[in-house]
């Protein structure tokens, strides 16, 4: 369990947020034996509870003095989008009316999850619809934590996996991102293993530097998009100051740390990272690392100029880097026939 959140909190208190130790201190406070607090734990972090009356096993006086302390969190579903492929789509709502993403993706016997780490964007990514409705403001840990337990409770599924990978930056969201992780690393919380949570970044290289020296396996992806500093300008205006250079040695600094393998996104755009001029770049950046290239069919944004590059495109790419060494995969898209994108259901419920 965690101490409070640090960034953006909204003004009432969510239990959730309270330590064990803080938690079992106002317990105390208000009267009540030690062994209550781990009765409220199981109801907050394994059941989930939305209620204070839910809480069957704690006395109504205990719930009662609880309500008026704080709040148990939780989402409110605005709207809901199932694929053809399983994967559902989420924009819910927190109590002080701040709306993020989240999706739910099924495969076979197991369930990965996909949350935002803040309600909208500064990063100005041109092929994300994100950035196009501007920014609210971070979540708080348990904000992320509760989208995964929506997906859960709605799949009535555990979940397996977990990718910071939706709205926002993570890393301009530091400290609540690794809170979150660690809630639902923790058998209090989620139970999952951390090389299953994966932070994704534009690439702030400080960040990566400090993430490099978390003592838990977590695993990190880098959104490269491009290795030519021109192109990766132009498509992610927000990393600029942060050159292919400087990201190049803070990658070899956080291989030489963990000994973890990083992962590479590649959303492969038709004219634009796609060419002969594109993959040696590519080639030449990753040849001789131990990442992992996942190589991404652009999402189609109504209104965008940028289009999705070709599935022979993607194939030779992988050909490519596999003769440098390097290995890649093509990431399989999913929900395709949804607004799948970030940010594109958020724009259509504005």
């Amino acid at each position: 369990m965690l101490s409070h959140d640090t960034e953006s909190s909204p003004s009432s208190l969510d239990l959730r947020s309270l330590s064990h130790e803080e938690l079992l201190a106002l317990v105390t406070e208000l009267g009540w034996p030690s062994f209550r607090a781990k009765q409220v734990e199981d109801w907050l972090w394994k059941h989930h509870v939305s209620s204070f009356d839910e809480m069957s096993n704690v006395p109504a006086a205990l719930r009662k003095q609880l309500a008026e302390r704080g709040t148990l969190g939780g989402v409110s579903e605005v709207a809901r989008q199932v694929s053809n492929d399983g994967s559902r789509k989420y924009l819910v709502e927190y109590a002080d009316g701040t709306r993020a993403e989240c999706v739910g993706m099924p495969t076979r016997n197991r369930l990965a999850v996909c949350v935002s780490t803040q309600a909208g964007c500064r990063m100005g990514c041109v092929f994300c619809a994100t950035g196009m409705g501007g920014f609210s403001r971070s979540l708080t840990a348990t904000e992320m934590f509760d989208q995964v337990t929506h997906v859960a409770d709605d799949f009535q599924t555990r979940v397996s996996s977990v990718v910071m990978m939706g709205q926002g930056e993570p890393f301009n969201n530091y400290d609540n991102v690794l809170a979150a992780l660690r809630m639902l690393n923790s058998p209090n919380g989620a139970g999952i293993g951390a090389r299953h949570l994966t932070v994704s970044t534009c690439g702030i290289v400080p960040m990566i530097r400090r993430f490099a020296k978390e003592p838990e396996q977590f695993t990190l992806a880098v959104s490269l998009h491009s290795a030519v500093q021109a192109t990766r300008n132009q498509l992610m205006p927000g990393v600029r100051k942060y050159s292919l250079g400087r990201l190049h040695e803070v990658m070899e600094e956080y291989v030489e740390k963990t000994g973890r393998r990083p992962t590479y996104e590649y959303a492969l755009i038709g004219g634009v990272n796609d060419n002969a001029n594109e993959l040696d770049a590519l080639c030449d950046f990753t040849r001789g690392t131990l990442a992992h290239v996942n190589l991404i069919q652009l999402n189609d944004l109504e209104g965008s100029k940028l289009k999705p590059s070709t599935t022979e495109k993607a194939e030779l790419f992988v050909r490519a880097l596999a003769s440098v060494g390097v290995e890649a995969t093509i990431r399989n898209s999913r929900g395709a026939d949804i607004n799948a994108a970030c940010g594109q259901l958020s724009q259509k419920h504005k």
